[in-house]
């Protein structure tokens, strides 16, 4: 038992007599610290309703935005094992639909990404899917 341990296992003994909390301490912690630096977002991208990219890095070509809400993205790199997240815009400071609205983005293949956006709440004959300005980032290790 290395001296750090005895340390650590002495505070935690006396936190414990004292009636304190204890934190994890573990030497396994460390990697999983130095994974969490590691992750990057890799690209990202603030495209329009009507599918322009207003923002982009590490995306190529452009938005297919294929029918109302519905858009797919093709990335410059695998995007296997990495985290996708969206999120909706507003349009120039002003909500282009009543109520709420939702996101989904999810993965086609290696390098395309996803994207239907809709108005759950909207009122009339306006359709769920609809199409809403968004972001997307994608966070990889």
């Amino acid at each position: 038992m290395n001296a750090s341990t005895k340390l650590a296992l002495g505070a935690a003994a006396m936190a414990l007599t004292v009636g304190g909390a204890v934190a994890v301490s573990s030497a396994s912690a460390e990697p999983h610290h130095a994974a969490r630096a590691a992750a990057t977002t890799t690209a990202w991208a603030k495209v329009s309703a009507s599918g322009q990219f207003l923002g982009v890095q590490g995306i190529t070509g452009t938005v297919n935005h294929f029918g109302n809400g519905r858009y797919n993205i093709t990335t410059t790199s695998n995007i296997n094992n990495c985290a996708l997240l969206g999120t909706i815009n507003t349009n120039g400071g002003s909500d282009p639909g009543p109520g709420s609205s939702s996101i989904l983005v999810g993965q086609v293949n290696a390098n395309t990404i996803f994207v239907r956006t809709a108005t759950p709440s909207a009122g009339g004959n306006a359709a769920v899917d609809s199409d809403r300005p968004f972001s997307i980032s994608i966070v990889c290790l």
